[in-house]
């Protein structure tokens, strides 16, 4: 969970037990993940925004061997992160503050840039890419197409908004970063978009 206007952070306080045991494995992430990290070294440093419990995504990334940074907002999901993946660095914050001293191979933001509204996700491309190594990918997933929804977890309603396939691409190439691929409503991720970018 990445960012607090809509009161994510308590909503998904009180998420966090319901969220992680409801949570499945990577049936459909997983092909995701491996483009994510395609070329990158087998110990590639990760950042996972947005990041929750840490399952199953950043679990998968620990068990290959990848040095996985995770950041949300949420005390609640953190808190299970550490528990169960201490070989993880969990941090606190929003992520659209982000500022951290380490470069990565790649930056995930799976299930939570989409919290941000459309203001603020094309603001947070520029830190992205400037976390970002020579080389090295982003994957998010987004909206299909430009506008804003209100959706529900177990704790509460929760805020999505995107950009369009069009402004994506162009506030990609503004922050320094080239679009690979944009697939709407993916059937393999249950209907997910997805978004795949790269700094050059």
């Amino acid at each position: 969970m990445g960012q607090d206007d809509h009161g994510h952070r308590a909503t998904y306080d009180r998420s966090a037990p319901h969220w992680d045991a409801q949570r499945g494995g990577l049936a459909h992430e997983a092909p995701w993940l491996d483009l994510l990290l395609e070329g990158a070294p087998a110990a590639a440093a990760v950042l996972d925004l947005g990041c929750g419990t840490g399952w199953p995504l950043a679990a998968h990334l620990i068990g290959q061997g990848r040095a996985v940074t995770g950041i949300d907002a949420s005390a609640g999901m953190l808190a299970l992160a550490r528990a169960r993946l201490p070989q993880g660095r969990w941090l606190q914050a929003d992520m659209r503050d982000l500022a951290l001293d380490s470069r990565f191979h790649a930056i995930l933001a799976w299930d939570s840039f989409f919290h941000l509204t459309a203001a603020d996700q094309p603001a947070l491309l520029p830190r992205i890419a400037a976390h970002l190594r020579p080389g090295g990918r982003f994957l998010a997933t987004v909206g299909p197409a430009a506008g804003e929804v209100w959706g529900r977890v177990p704790g509460g309603p929760v805020f999505h908004a995107s950009l369009s396939p069009e402004g994506y691409a162009s506030a990609l190439s503004v922050a320094g970063l080239r679009l690979i691929s944009f697939t709407p409503e993916d059937p393999a991720t249950a209907g997910r978009s997805v978004l795949l970018a790269e700094r050059p």
